[in-house]
């Protein structure tokens, strides 16, 4: 059974969804010590973490970024906060997705599923390693590489998505909602501004490796993988 790690510092809220989370065949680890969540995290090795913002002396975004640092296990952000900024910030210091509160169940257990099924079930990868490459630029999926000559950068399963959908594309258009569609299952609750979001880290990463203007957006229609570069220039 996949395990659930919950780091919510309202015990109510937490009981809850551990209640649900159980009721459906899953199994709820809640972290009680909010100055030792990555000895929790190491201890139960869970499949999925649902991690509040605010929380006692440190933040979710820092436990997100300490999690990130040993871990790609799906981190779906739960919060009170409802600005943009705010679930930009949850993105950008590595989750996965953001569930606001107050909650309905079944969209965090549709969430959940979704994450699940992305990072080890039906769509995860599960054969033989795969390579997708271009001019040089070598992507690894099942490690969530970025190779460009000798320089390597690492990726989160989002970014090793929309690259993945690039290079498969290339030189056509990628467009919007293919993008969602490969990322999100359930578009209807996902803000678009979340693809942009994810698409300004994969720039960061291109760059990373000394690639710039890796990524064009094309007006109405939705991202190219500019290949200006040559193997060696790395």
């Amino acid at each position: 059974m996949e395990k659930i790690m919950i780091v919510e510092d309202d015990l109510k809220i937490a009981q809850h969804l551990v209640s649900f989370i159980e009721k459906y065949g899953f199994v709820g680890v809640v972290a009680e010590d909010f100055d030792e969540i990555m000895e929790t995290f190491r201890n139960n090795q869970p499949d999925l973490i649902l991690l509040d913002i605010n929380l006692p002396s440190y933040d979710g975004y820092y436990w997100c970024r300490q999690i990130r640092k040993e871990s790609i296990c799906p981190v779906i952000f739960i919060s009170a906060r409802t600005g943009e900024m705010d679930q930009v910030m949850a993105l950008e210091n590595g989750g996965d997705d953001f569930i606001t509160k107050p909650f309905h169940p079944d969209i965090v257990m549709a969430k959940i599923r979704s994450q699940l099924r992305r990072a080890y079930g039906e769509y995860s990868a599960r054969f033989d390693e795969r390579m997708l490459a271009q001019d040089g630029l070598r992507l690894y999926p099942e490690r969530l590489e970025l190779r460009f000559g000798d320089l390597v950068t690492t990726l989160t399963k989002k970014e090793s998505d929309i690259i993945e959908s690039l290079l498969e594309r290339y030189p056509r258009v990628a467009g919007r909602q293919d993008l969602l569609a490969k990322l999100w299952d359930d578009q209807a609750y996902v803000d678009e501004n979340t693809l942009n979001v994810n698409i300004t880290r994969v720039r960061k990463k291109f760059q990373e490796l000394g690639i710039e203007d890796a990524v064009e957006t094309v007006r109405g229609a939705g991202y190219r993988l500019r290949v200006t570069w040559k193997e060696g220039e790395a």
